[in-house]
């Protein structure tokens, strides 16, 4: 699998605080990686390091292959767009000029595709409004634009929805799933909002106190919080005869326990078993969310 973010044992030290501590993640290309932590768990230290802000304590990363201390490094940083904690943008100036702006930075020749990346990212007609009159989500669509601006094939984003009225969540959502989707662009979202992320990923990482706890796929993770029915019976004896008549996926996890996967009500269930001499002793429903994930991996401990 080809990765446009590796980081391998990697740790930041503010003087006694330890932000990252040997952390290890993997961010595969085309992905849309969601990126789960507590407020403090490290995720925009991070976010920090791989964007050239600060640099690490010990550790490595590389982008694309290439290490963090090769000199191709700023080459492949090109290939990155972002928005850290908050755009930086122009406030006297309108979308246009601000994306003028970003272009000259670049150095680039001339200001072709402004028209186009407004209009990607729904600003085409705010004409000369200037951005301090912007809503919180047309400023942050605008960031995206001059993240786009040096055609970045990985862009990384602190809290993009963090803040925004329902209506901005849906928009950066749309926008987020067009640019994966249509220009293959990878993301690494930082974000606390768990619901509104299990609609976008497709790879989760979970950090807390600047390590990563888990790292699983979005295929995966609806496996594991997949509506169930856990159960203990009294014999083994016919038991998975029975379970097959339910027409329901399941797994047993010891000879007397198991799991099935589906919507069966429990007097169906208890009725099929005993037509096969087997009695329900212990019978609970689970259905976990991205949250309810989230909150086991850390032991219970829920406060932000």
């Amino acid at each position: 699998m080809e990765y446009c973010l590796t980081v391998d044992n990697l740790s930041k030290q503010y003087r006694s605080y330890l932000a990252l501590d040997s952390l290890t993640m993997r961010v595969p290309k085309g992905a849309i990686y969601g990126f789960i932590g507590k407020n403090g768990a490290g995720k925009t230290t991070l976010i920090r390091i791989i964007c050239g802000l600060q640099p690490p304590t010990k550790g490595d990363y590389s982008l694309y292959g290439v290490p963090y201390n090769n000199r191709d490094i700023c080459a492949a940083r090109k290939r990155m767009g972002g928005i850290v904690e908050t755009p930086a943008l122009y406030g006297q100036m309108s979308a246009c000029d601000n994306l003028k702006q970003q272009y000259i930075i670049l150095g680039k020749p001339s200001f072709e595709g402004i028209e186009e990346l407004l209009d990607l990212v729904g600003l085409k007609d705010v004409g000369k409004k200037t951005v301090k009159n912007f809503s919180l989500g047309m400023r942050q669509r605008l960031g995206i634009a001059i993240a786009l601006a040096g055609d970045p094939d990985f862009i990384v984003l602190d809290e993009p929805i963090n803040g925004l009225d329902p209506q901005g969540i849906v928009e950066m959502r749309e926008l987020i799933l067009k640019l994966n989707k249509e220009r293959n662009i990878t993301f690494l979202i930082s974000s606390h909002i768990l619901d509104e992320l299990a609609k976008l990923a497709t790879h989760y990482g979970f950090i807390d106190k600047g390590k990563i706890l888990k790292e699983i796929t979005a295929k995966e993770l609806d496996e594991a919080c997949k509506k169930r029915i856990a159960f203990k019976v009294d014999t083994q004896n016919g038991l998975c005869a029975a379970l097959d008549e339910t027409g329901l996926q399941y797994k047993l996890t010891s000879p007397l326990e198991g799991e099935l996967y589906g919507e069966i009500s429990i007097s169906e269930l208890s009725d099929i078993l005993k037509s096969h001499g087997i009695t329900l002793v212990k019978v609970s429903e689970k259905d976990e969310s991205l949250e309810a994930y989230y909150i086991n991996l850390l032991g219970g401990d829920s406060n932000d």
